[in-house]
């Protein structure tokens, strides 16, 4: 169960009341394995209740589940599922951007297959479906949409510390809901390096280049486009005895609600340290620049906008089955051409029970 305490819910220039509410959470786990196959996966809810400024409830679900088969020379994976949350759940924490409150569908199937061709060169393939509906999105000026494509590419094992992944990929953004949308392709090349510095320190990198042609269809005619774009990123992890930190930057194309492709550019921290057999302390930072990969499918583009988010905490793990953990966020979001900065501020206090783990085996 969860307190819930923000001065300024949506990062709002206009004038606002702070919300506050509480959140109850169950959920259930599963696991299970044979010599070849794995399956895992989780039934979650999140009964929420805010008062305040945005006085609203409604029910979150979470149902994601994976799965893996090995053979002699080949794997199959999957994962996907179910997902409803609220747009500044799930959206705001990818994107970068901030939409309409609003309850979000999002179904996700993604299966692989890698086929082992020697002893160090593999290929690889994977599969994308993704499709996300807006309740009330059409009033709120959010357009349902959906994405498909995939991977194709060989991962070569150069060393025990070492990966090279060289890839082809393609994906398909449209949106469904409304007599304007937006279509649009972006074909490209990806080229991945995986590093173990040390048994305690791994690195990644990845980039290449994302060949974007979009149309976008409005009252009066439509609108072609064709645009290159770089995506990348990198990665740090350090694992020491009691402690752990990983830093990430990226530059990404994300799908919005807003009916168009997003180019985000991330930079994130993430610092645990255990304080004691029983008490750890956390602090995670990102902040993102966001801007318009295409334009609006309304026609116009989303002015360039910048957020960061960090959020302090501590948990208690008071006894074998109960967890205590408080924690704050501080949130500042500015958009270009539209007067001052905005801050936000949250308190959370969250109390979890851990019921006892059944395991059967044969």
């Amino acid at each position: 169960m969860k307190g819930y305490y923000n001065d300024n819910l949506l990062l709002t220039q206009s004038p606002h009341s702070a919300t506050y509410g509480y959140v109850v959470s169950p959920a259930t786990e599963f696991a299970g394995k044979t010599e070849r196959l794995e399956v895992s996966g989780k039934a979650a809810l999140d009964f929420v209740d805010y008062y305040g400024g945005e006085t609203t409830r409604f029910t979150n679900i979470f149902l994601p589940i994976t799965a893996r088969y090995r053979a002699e020379r080949d794997e199959w994976g999957f994962t996907g599922g179910f997902t409803r949350d609220n747009t500044l759940m799930g959206e705001l924490q990818t994107t970068g951007v901030v939409l309409r409150f609003t309850q979000r569908n999002l179904w996700t199937i993604n299966p692989t297959w890698t086929r082992m061709l020697t002893e160090k060169l593999s290929f690889q393939g994977t599969f994308q479906f993704n499709e996300a509906s807006y309740e009330d999105g059409l009033r709120l000026g959010l357009l349902d949409y959906r994405i498909y494509g995939g991977s194709a590419g060989f991962l070569y094992h150069i060393t025990e510390q070492d990966d090279v992944l060289l890839s082809g990929t393609y994906t398909n953004f449209s949106t469904s809901n409304a007599p304007f949308g937006l279509q649009a392709s972006f074909p490209g090349v990806m080229l991945t390096v995986n590093h173990a510095f040390t048994e305690s320190l791994k690195g990644t990198a990845y980039g290449g280049p994302r060949l974007i042609s979009s149309t976008s269809r409005f009252a009066g005619g439509e609108l072609t486009t064709q645009d290159s774009i770089w995506v990348f990123g990198a990665g740090l992890t350090k694992q020491f005895e009691s402690a752990s930190i990983q830093t990430t930057i990226s530059r990404e194309v994300f799908p919005s609600g807003f009916g168009l492709l997003l180019q985000t550019d991330r930079v994130g921290l993430a610092a645990s340290y255990k304080l004691s057999e029983t008490v750890t302390a956390f602090v995670g930072t990102s902040a993102y620049i966001v801007s318009g990969a295409t334009t609006r499918a309304q026609g116009g583009s989303l002015p360039n906008q910048k957020l960061f988010f960090t959020t302090p905490s501590v948990a208690w793990k008071f006894s074998e089955w109960w967890k205590a953990e408080a924690s704050y966020t501080y949130g500042w979001r500015e958009i270009e051409n539209f007067g001052a900065p905005v801050m936000a501020n949250t308190v959370m206090l969250t109390l979890t029970y851990y019921p006892p783990k059944m395991a059967i085996s044969n």
